[in-house]
């Protein structure tokens, strides 16, 4: 099931607690792919939820969230100053308690690449590639 780049919906860039510069950035894109209605508009509210504790997160640089609810899937597009920042977030207590509770109601997909430096057009048309990708 192919989603067309159209389809995808984004919501505004949340900047973090640290600005981009023009050194190399961790640009991480996951792709969560509900079971169920309800299911899909659950972990969109848990990703709302954390796009408010972003300028508080430390090492992260910004995000988008993205949706296609057509076929139930959401996910973010999430800037880093490294990879170990990113590793600090996905260990935090509200982070892991989300991924549990979701555990087993649908597919989760992730990826990382790493950027020369932060071009928000480059590392968006990145992400619509691997969201639009055929599964």
């Amino acid at each position: 099931m192919r989603t067309s780049r159209r389809a995808v919906l984004r919501a505004p860039w949340q900047p973090g607690p640290e600005p981009p510069s023009d050194a190399p950035v961790l640009v991480g894109v996951t792709d969560f792919r509900a079971l169920g209605l309800g299911q899909s508009a659950a972990v969109a509210l848990a990703g709302l939820r954390l796009r408010h504790t972003w300028p508080r997160t430390p090492g992260a640089l910004g995000m988008w969230l993205w949706a296609d609810p057509v076929h139930l899937r959401s996910g973010a597009v999430s800037v880093w100053a490294d990879e170990r920042a990113l590793k600090e977030f996905v260990g935090r207590p509200d982070h892991l308690r989300i991924v549990r509770a979701h555990r087993g109601r649908g597919e989760l997909r992730s990826s990382t690449r790493e950027f020369a430096a932060f071009d928000p057009s480059a590392v968006w048309d990145h992400a619509l590639d691997l969201i639009t990708e055929e599964h």
